[in-house]
């Protein structure tokens, strides 16, 4: 039952389709200017997404090592978990 909930609202998911490679870092060598660019843009991307709270919820629960996810990068997301769980 879980797992339907999770396709259900990944289908919905603004990130699906041929832009979703701005929100993973490419297999070379990124410079943090293109990094921070590719992050903007991702990050315009969920703040227009129907789920993107489901999204990250969902990154933060399984604590998603990689990517953007409901508009939040790798040290964004540890942060909101360090901040939830500070033990």
């Amino acid at each position: 039952m879980a797992l339907a909930m999770e396709q259900t609202w990944q289908v919905k998911a603004a990130c699906r389709g041929p832009q979703a490679a701005v929100f993973f870092p490419p297999p070379r060598f990124e410079p943090k200017s293109e990094k921070l660019e590719r992050e903007r843009r991702a990050k315009l991307i969920c703040g227009e997404c129907p789920v993107q709270l489901d999204c990250r919820e969902y990154a933060l629960r399984i604590r998603e090592p990689h990517g953007i996810w409901g508009g939040l990068n790798e040290s964004e997301r540890r942060q909101e978990i360090l901040a939830r769980d500070p033990a």
